[in-house]
C-alpha cells in the first residue's frame, strides 16, 4: 500500500518523464522550433516547467533553488522561460529539469502534507498554502505542458502518446488520416 504523498509523487515524475519522452530521437533544430503562434516548443517547455517547479518547491517553502534562472531576473525577456536560445544546449535544460527534481524530490521527502508555504508571487489572500496543494499544482501543470508537448511533437512527426512502453493510443498502427477526415465531414455535416 503507498501513501497519498508517494501517490502524488508517482504522479507528478509520470508528466515529468513524459515531458523528457517528447524529445527522444528529434534533432537540435526540432526540440526547438515553435510550431503555433505563440511560439511553443518542445525544449521550451521543459525549460519553463523546471523554472516553474524550482520556484513552487523551493521559495515556497523557504528552499530556494540554489542555481540562479536569470530568464526570471527583472530585466530578462518576457518569456525568457518558454525557449531556449542557441547558446543553451539541450544537455543545459534536461540537466536544469533533473537537478530541479532532485530539489523538489528532497522537499516532498522533508515535509509532510499538510506543511505551510507562501507562494510569493500569488494573490496575498490566496498565497497561503500546504505541499499538499503545491503537489497538485505541479502535477496539473506539468500534465497541461505534457499535452502541449503531445502536441508539438505530433506536429514534428507524427509521434503522439504518453510514455513509450504505454503510449495510451488505442489500436496497432491507427490510420490518422481516415479519422482525421471522417471527423472534419463531422464538423462540416454539423456546421451545415
Amino acid at each position: 500500500m503507498t501513501s497519498p504523498k508517494a501517490d502524488l509523487h508517482r504522479y507528478l515524475q509520470h508528466g515529468r518523464d513524459a515531458l523528457l519522452w517528447k524529445l527522444d530521437g528529434l534533432s537540435e533544430y526540432d526540440v526547438r522550433r515553435p510550431l503555433v503562434p505563440t511560439g511553443t516548443n518542445l525544449l521550451g517547455v521543459i525549460k519553463h516547467v523546471a523554472s516553474v517547479e524550482a520556484g513552487y518547491f523551493g521559495d515556497t517553502f523557504g528552499r530556494p533553488f540554489p542555481e540562479p534562472l536569470p530568464w526570471f531576473a527583472a530585466d530578462a525577456e518576457d518569456n525568457a522561460d518558454m525557449w531556449a536560445t542557441a547558446e543553451q544546449s539541450r544537455e543545459d535544460i534536461v540537466g536544469l529539469y533533473r537537478r530541479v527534481w532532485a530539489h523538489s524530490d528532497a522537499t516532498i521527502e522533508a515535509l509532510e502534507l499538510d506543511s505551510p508555504g507562501r507562494v510569493p508571487w500569488w494573490n496575498p489572500e490566496t498565497n497561503t498554502v500546504t505541499l499538499h496543494r503545491i503537489l497538485v499544482h505541479m502535477i496539473a501543470e506539468t500534465h497541461r505542458h505534457a499535452g502541449h508537448a503531445d502536441l508539438v511533437r505530433e506536429l514534428i512527426d507524427g509521434a503522439v502518446g504518453m510514455r513509450a512502453d504505454a503510449t495510451n493510443i488505442p489500436g496497432a498502427d491507427p490510420d490518422w488520416s481516415a479519422l482525421r477526415d471522417r471527423i472534419e465531414q463531422a464538423a462540416r455535416d454539423a456546421a451545415g
